[in-house]
């Protein structure tokens, strides 16, 4: 692979502190979330900025189409909610703490770093910031049930950091980053724990699914690919210096083309071009193109 750069937007600013993610629509366009007040900046598929989206401080997110129309869902930790977006940023709903879970005391006690939908619009809730716990609601946001719980033997989480709904076996699963756990692991649909899919990872933050692949950007300065069988087919961008890994206020003389220092958000497109965010004070983003 060999890395692509954006431009930034009409008025010559920077992303700006990213913490957060970048998905794809159906048109192959990016959206990249920021901490800054415009929130959401969203680029084509050639990397030239087209607007922004608001609300600000979306962790992480994915983009689900219903009924022919795209939404984004969104988790927002620092805010204790889990939002439902129209494509403009428009509200569809919002999500705060299940208080019948007798997990929280309050409601800043929710914290939540990720969600995923599954086609029977269940949701899934990474709490990894809050109680480690992933939650199910049914698809009109009845609390379900709590799984997991805080703990470093398997079926327990440090930051149950990134999720998506993972379609590519004999039965759909769970995909969850178990973060400070340096894992990925697969859980069933009922909340059941199912198998480590890959140990000893750097720190993995998030995970999208594309065809056959996962990708996985890790913390600790290096994004990896796993195929469904669950083996790594690439690693790529891999930072050499540990001082510069997770490094949130790294200085931009520091950086490296083509090498990683924090990644946080990533996605694969149509093309299997691979498009990486960093958690960085300033806002970084890559595009590697895919090499025949």
């Amino acid at each position: 692979m060999c890395p692509v750069f954006f431009e930034k937007d009409p008025g010559g600013k920077l992303l700006g502190p990213c913490h957060g993610g970048v998905v794809l629509d159906k048109a192959g366009n990016l959206y990249v979330t920021t901490d800054a007040p415009r929130g959401t900046v969203v680029f084509s598929s050639e990397g030239k900025f087209l607007r922004t989206v608001g609300p600000m401080r979306i962790h992480a997110l994915e983009i689900r189409e219903e009924n022919g129309v795209e939404y984004i869902y969104g988790a927002r930790p620092s805010d204790h909610e889990v939002v439902k977006l129209r494509m403009d940023g428009g509200l569809e709903w919002t999500l705060r703490y299940p208080a019948e879970s007798g997990l929280f005391k309050e409601a800043k006690d929710f914290r939540p770093c990720a969600v995923t939908v599954a086609p029977d619009g269940s949701i899934f809730v990474a709490d990894g910031y809050g109680s480690n716990h992933v939650l199910k609601y049914d698809s009109s946001r009845k609390f379900l049930k709590a799984f997991g719980g805080p703990g470093k033997e398997e079926g327990k989480f440090q930051a149950c950091h990134g999720i998506a709904y993972d379609p590519r076996g004999e039965k759909p699963l769970i995909l969850v980053c178990n973060r400070n756990n340096d894992r990925v692991e697969h859980w069933d649909l009922d909340g059941k724990f199912v198998r480590v899919i890959q140990k000893g990872l750097r720190m993995p933050a998030a995970v999208h699914i594309r065809g056959d692949y996962a990708v996985f950007p890790e913390l600790q300065g290096r994004v990896t690919v796993i195929d469904k069988s669950g083996a790594i087919v690439a690693q790529v961008g891999d930072n050499p210096t540990v001082a510069h890994r997770a490094n949130f206020g790294l200085a931009q003389d520091q950086w490296k083309d083509g090498i990683f220092n924090s990644p946080h958000g990533a996605s694969i497109d149509a093309k299997g071009n691979l498009i990486v965010s960093e958690w960085s004070q300033f806002g970084r983003l890559h595009k590697f193109a895919l090499v025949k």
